[in-house]
């Protein structure tokens, strides 16, 4: 019993992730979108230890189609990903560097 543990030093290792204002804006205003054009119906945050996930969702009932992820940490452990399912499609140091995946390419349709 020699063991002393500090209440508060133990919650600074358990620090919580979360999406700021500015990121959770930017995140809904790509989800308004893609819901407007009838691609996406369904979203969830998940706060797991280290790390903060947005899951966007064709049918509620399914599988994450994306998931964008927020891991803290600088250098080689931290920043924004994106998912599809087990794959990962991009990996940034700012989420704006991440959503650029999500950029539609224009078509000229001639007819």
């Amino acid at each position: 019993m020699t063991n002393l543990y500090r209440l508060p030093d133990q919650r600074a290792r358990r620090r919580i992730v979360s999406f700021d204002r500015r990121e959770l804006s930017r995140l809904l205003n790509l989800y308004s979108m893609r819901v407007a054009s009838g691609e996406w119906r369904d979203y969830a945050i998940d706060f797991r230890p280290g790390m903060a996930i947005f899951s966007i969702f064709r049918h509620t009932a399914e599988q994450p189609l994306f998931a964008i992820a927020k891991v803290p940490g600088g250098g080689t452990g931290g920043g924004y990903m994106v998912y599809n399912g087990p794959r990962k499609l991009a990996h940034g140091d700012s989420l704006e560097d991440v959503l650029h995946i999500f950029d539609r390419k224009l078509k000229l349709l001639l007819g």
